[in-house]
């Protein structure tokens, strides 16, 4: 007897990014409602268990092009509270300007009014860096760039699970995730290049401690530099102009590298 799949939700509808796992999503979910509310709230117990409705509303005022992101973890902390999410908006879809119905949320009355403060936060945070990420792809594709257009690790601490996500939603590509997530060479390393025997020895060195599973990018200030990184994988233009960079980018060899700008 065989058994078809479990239906599973469409990817976002711009760009995608795999949400954590569920446990993970619960996990941070319980987190960020421990820091919200560690102790008792008299308002929230007075109202009860008794079932209740409400709806979650976009209000963008005379704005468009803003992107929805954030269910996932908005989701996860209603349902630790105890409630249901409809969703009337899929993540990833444009949010037109005006007074829109995103979700609706069933549950105890006590389990609303505890995650909603939290569930907003979350969803206004990962809309805003989504709508960003898309608004900054879109400048890029009208200037008739090609490449990838990435996050940085400059994340707001707590929320850098959630904010990567969003990155991807928006059609941006979150770029490392942590530290571990690639070698990089900084100018702080390459600055102690020559206790290592020079840049070239240095690169060997990290390749050797980090594995041959993970890439290594090294941060150039100059196209000398970028071009003395021969052994990395990536290399990274940082701190020059737009003109610069392209004026470099035509000179360094790309053959199995990767060049950001």
């Amino acid at each position: 007897m065989s058994r078809s799949p479990p239906a599973r939700s469409p990817p976002p509808a711009r760009g995608w990014a795999p949400p954590p796992p569920p446990h993970r999503l619960r996990s941070l979910a319980r987190s960020r409602l421990d820091e919200d509310a560690p102790w008792p709230d008299a308002a929230v117990a007075t109202v009860g268990d008794s079932a209740t409705r409400a709806q979650l509303l976009s209000k963008a005022g005379g704005h468009s092009g803003g992107v929805l992101a954030g269910a996932p973890f908005a989701e996860a902390v209603f349902g630790v509270s105890g409630c249901r999410v409809t969703w009337r908006v899929p993540e990833g879809a444009a949010l037109p300007p005006g007074r829109v119905l995103v979700a609706e949320v069933e549950g105890p009355a006590a389990g609303v009014l505890a995650a909603e403060s939290v569930a907003l936060n979350i969803l206004g945070r990962c809309s805003g860096v989504a709508s960003m990420a898309a608004r900054a792809v879109g400048v890029a594709r009208a200037q008739g760039w090609a490449g990838v257009v990435g996050g940085t690790r400059k994340t707001t601490p707590g929320f850098r699970l959630a904010e990567k996500y969003a990155l991807g939603v928006g059609g941006a590509d979150p770029h490392r995730a942590g530290l571990g997530g690639l070698l990089l060479l900084k100018d702080n390393h390459r600055a102690l290049a020559a206790a290592a025997g020079g840049l070239e020895q240095m690169i060997l060195g990290v390749r050797r401690a980090g594995g041959f599973t993970r890439q290594l990018g090294v941060e150039c200030s100059s196209v000398d530099e970028a071009l003395a990184a021969a052994g990395a994988d990536i290399v990274l233009l940082d701190n020059l102009s737009p003109q610069v960079s392209f004026q470099n980018l035509a000179r360094a060899p790309k053959k199995g590298r990767t060049l950001q700008v």
